[in-house]
């Protein structure tokens, strides 16, 4: 009887502490509605053995929404007498929270709070995370949520304890040993938006070790490197798509037929694109995989040309021009000819200094005498490597054939045809920045400038005609203990409708004719000539 009458008590005691603190919880919040009031019942009402993390997570959402940040404090520390895994969550949300205020007020410019409470807001997220960390298990993700808040709270606050808050925080993830792996990618995720790149991938590569411990198949392995593609995060999606391309490298004689098509398929998914998830160089990574595995006989006509594509806007220029020859070669009657047959001059001519082999593939367009963008473009190069070289009767010859061909096309060649035959006719040098280019491009005595230094970047490199396409230029300048030099930007070439000043690192500009336009760029400092670059858009 005695033990009858306890179980009664207790759940009259119980409902009674319930009741009050729920009372106490809610009565100064008149702003609460039925749905934040009943999850506030909920989580009070709520063990150990609740789904509490969705719980709390729902509440915060509802009180972060309304920037009720006090609000959700004061109902969190109601929460000091429930069971230890409660008030982890509870010690985390408040330092959330307040971190989240301050944020809020800070963009908000409320500086009256701000600087009223400001540091006891502080307080309250160095306080309570520190709390999570000090006593939740190491399978807890509010230990490694804490860890990560706390950092993020010295690293915003660019104070001394950053650096070991990191060294903790990456300690704390490493001796995780929860099943719910993707906190770890949180984490990591958040790194790498903070810049700290080498953290990040250290995390990454434990994430993607655990989370292979639990795939069981190729296909499983393929389809979460596939997610972590559309998720944006390549890093992940590449390094799950390298073991799930050696798993079904392995036995090659049973596979190649599932092999061949999924590295085509892999690819594809990185080659350039004007916008969208890109990565270039992993690209010809796998197209080289495939040419290895599957042999050359894989690559279609089609596939030749994306492959020197992906390699041109790679800037790896020597390499594309060896797939644009194997098109050629294979495929002579390519829709894609006279566009590769160009590009593949300019790349002998400005890239590898050999005019005789760059002029063979202009002539060889040249002497199609059709009006072709490509066609017309090619005698523009014959016409200017013939005045560099002196050979001015033959410069003049070919500049009229273009201008009889273009008649009243092609206006961006035509245009710069015009003002090489000024330059004839009034017996003048060729212009500055495009003199001093062809001398630096052409000249062997020129080695260091190897295009290694700068960099030319063209947004969008598949443009249609009158469309805005920004050009700009990075430099990687030599460190120096004084202030940076003067840099001079030499610009030359079919710049469009736009002609750039010495002073432009980049500029906008647009084309109103079709074809591959070819952008030369000297960069010059007060000391002399540091590097050369060339790069290429095409317009349809």
């Amino acid at each position: 009887m005695i033990l009858s009458c306890k179980r009664p008590v207790f759940f009259v005691i119980r409902g009674i502490i319930l009741s009050a603190l729920l009372v106490s919880a809610t009565a100064s919040f008149a702003a609460d509605t039925t749905e934040l009031i009943s999850l506030k019942k909920n989580i009070l009402e709520a063990t150990c053995k609740t789904d509490i993390a969705k719980l709390f997570e729902q509440l915060k959402e509802s009180y972060f929404k309304e920037n009720r940040y006090s609000d959700f404090v004061d109902f969190l520390k109601s929460l000091s007498r429930k069971e230890s895994c409660i008030l982890t969550a509870a010690n985390y949300y408040i330092a959330l929270a307040r971190y989240n205020q301050l944020k809020y007020l800070e963009e908000n410019q409320l500086w009256d709070e701000y600087f009223s409470q400001g540091n006891n807001y502080r307080d309250d997220i160095t306080f309570n995370a520190q709390r999570v960390i000090e006593r939740a298990e190491e399978s807890s993700p509010y230990l490694l949520r804490s860890s990560l808040l706390l950092w993020q709270f010295h690293y915003d606050q660019q104070d001394p304890f950053a650096q070991e808050a990191l060294a903790a925080l990456i300690k704390a993830v490493f001796g995780y040993n929860g099943k719910y792996y993707g906190i770890i990618k949180e984490v990591a995720d958040k790194l790498q938006a903070y810049g700290e790149n080498a953290s990040a991938k250290q995390l990454y590569r434990l994430y993607a070790d655990k989370l292979l411990a639990s795939l069981s198949g190729d296909e499983q392995l393929k389809t979460a490197a596939q997610d972590f593609y559309q998720q944006g995060n390549l890093q992940l999606a590449q390094s799950f798509f390298d073991i799930y391309i050696e798993r079904i490298s392995k036995n090659l004689a049973r596979t190649k037929d599932k092999l061949c098509p999924s590295l085509i398929e892999i690819a594809k998914l990185f080659t350039y694109k004007d916008s969208g998830l890109k990565d270039c160089l992993y690209a010809e990574k796998v197209f080289q995989k495939l040419e290895d595995l599957c042999g050359r006989e894989v690559f279609d006509e089609e596939l030749l040309y994306l492959r020197a594509f992906n390699l041109e806007k790679a800037k790896e220029l020597t390499k594309a021009k060896d797939i644009y020859l194997q098109l050629l070669q294979l495929y002579p009657q390519t829709i894609h000819a006279n566009k590769v047959d160009f590009k593949i001059g300019i790349v002998y001519a400005y890239v590898l200094r050999d005019l005789v082999l760059a002029k063979t593939y202009f002539n060889k367009l040249a002497d199609k005498n059709e009006k072709d963008p490509y066609v017309i473009s090619s005698l523009y190069q014959l016409g200017l490597l013939a005045q560099w070289q002196d050979d001015i009767e033959s410069a003049r010859n070919y500049y009229n054939k273009l201008l009889n061909l273009a008649g009243t096309d092609y206006q961006d060649i035509v245009a710069l045809t015009q003002q090489r035959l000024g330059e004839i006719q009034d017996k003048k040098p060729i212009a500055y920045n495009l003199k001093t280019f062809l001398d630096l491009s052409v000249k062997d005595e020129n080695p260091l400038m190897d295009m290694t230094k700068s960099a030319l970047e063209i947004s969008p490199y598949l443009a249609k005609k009158n469309d805005s396409i920004q050009i700009s230029s990075e430099t990687s300048m030599p460190p120096s203990g004084c202030m940076q030099p003067e840099v001079r930007y030499l610009w030359s070439g079919d710049t469009g409708a736009i002609q750039p000043q010495d002073s432009d690192s980049n500029f906008n500009t647009s084309y109103v004719s079709a074809g591959t336009k070819v952008i030369n760029l000297i960069v010059a400092l007060p000391a002399g000539f540091f590097d050369r670059n060339i790069d290429l858009v095409d317009i349809e």
